[in-house]
């Protein structure tokens, strides 16, 4: 039987992007998409943040040297099309499953407060009471070191 995945089935850690063409990593785009909707339509969960950023995380971890260079996501269903990519394809189908893979981060690292307010930007980025709130507000999705 054919594989409807076959260049993610190659994909064992994000390395493994950085040798492909672009021709290739479209299509691997695509197939990511294909397993983040397969994944969610067995266990449910939010689907649109992870399409939002297939292009962009095979882009990523074409480009960057993961887990070298850290990448931060904005919330955990963003995480979806790179938990795919690190290694854990064959775990992404028990997303919301009790003791199973967690769409968001847990453990000492992961930041468990939540609060409406937004964060403050440093004290040299702060607007005077007049100036006009600036939209849309920017995520930083990737740093390194």
């Amino acid at each position: 039987m054919t594989s409807l995945t076959p260049l993610l089935d190659k994909i064992a850690s994000p390395a493994d992007t950085r040798a492909l063409s672009v021709a290739d990593l479209k299509q691997l785009a695509a197939e990511v998409r294909a397993e983040t909707i397969g994944a969610v339509s067995v266990t449910g969960g939010h689907l649109g943040a992870g399409l939002g950023v297939v292009e962009l995380t095979v882009a990523l971890h074409h480009v960057f040297e993961t887990p070298k260079d850290i990448l931060i996501w904005d919330v955990g269903h963003q995480a979806y099309p790179h938990k795919i990519l690190t290694g854990r394809r064959d775990r992404i189908k028990t997303l919301r499953q009790g003791g199973a893979f967690q769409a968001s981060p847990s453990g000492p690292r992961a930041n468990t407060t939540r609060s409406a307010r937004p964060m403050r930007p440093p004290r040299s980025r702060r607007r005077s009471a007049s100036a006009p709130r600036a939209t849309p507000r920017v995520t930083i999705i990737a740093s390194w070191r």
